[in-house]
């Protein structure tokens, strides 16, 4: 039996990393492969269909961490109001403390991969999984019409990450987290 390396994990956690702070355009095959300290044929071995293959693998991979770590949010606090604040806040954190580099793994891809038909596919996958992990918790709740408010809640953070990162402020994630609240009261 061949011996398992953990080069393909690697592969993607550089590549995802790389893609969240410059984007599907901005990253290279060969910049992948120079910051994840990887064999030079691994990559078309592990990833044949080349960067649209790696970039859609690492948008999965990364839509699976976002919605373990939103599930984790709405588990550990009271109520949808304090997962929102926490959300935010974890956001605002990692965004100031990376000097607005590293924006959403999954939006950064999605608004620069263009014609990336598997990019764009993986995207969209992971922002479904998103909302509906969103959706489960509001519905939870007992919150009225939980597929719109997770549609707006996921519209409005993603939304605050990019103007955060443009602006290089965290103010736009902070005012999410305030003007949203009032929607995520049961008693609303």
């Amino acid at each position: 039996m061949p011996r398992r390396t953990d080069t393909r994990d690697r592969t993607l956690r550089t590549a995802a990393e790389l893609f969240r702070t410059h984007g599907y355009h901005g990253t290279g095959l060969n910049q992948v492969v120079a910051e994840g300290g990887l064999p030079k044929g691994s990559l078309y071995f592990h990833f044949p269909g080349g960067k649209e293959q790696l970039a859609a693998e690492a948008v999965g991979l990364a839509g699976a961490e976002v919605c373990a770590w939103v599930d984790r949010a709405f588990t550990e606090t009271p109520d949808a109001v304090g997962a929102l604040a926490a959300i935010t806040g974890f956001l605002a954190d990692e965004l100031a403390a990376s000097g607005f580099r590293r924006g959403c793994p999954i939006g950064t891809l999605a608004q620069d991969a263009g014609d990336a038909e598997p990019v764009r596919a993986a995207c969209a996958e992971a922002f479904r999984a998103w909302h509906g992990v969103v959706r489960g918790h509001l519905a939870r709740h007992g919150l009225p019409d939980p597929d719109a408010l997770a549609t707006t809640f996921l519209a409005a953070v993603e939304g605050a990450q990019l103007l955060s990162r443009n602006q290089r402020d965290t103010a736009p994630l902070r005012a999410v987290a305030t003007a949203l609240a009032p929607l995520l009261r049961k008693d609303s």
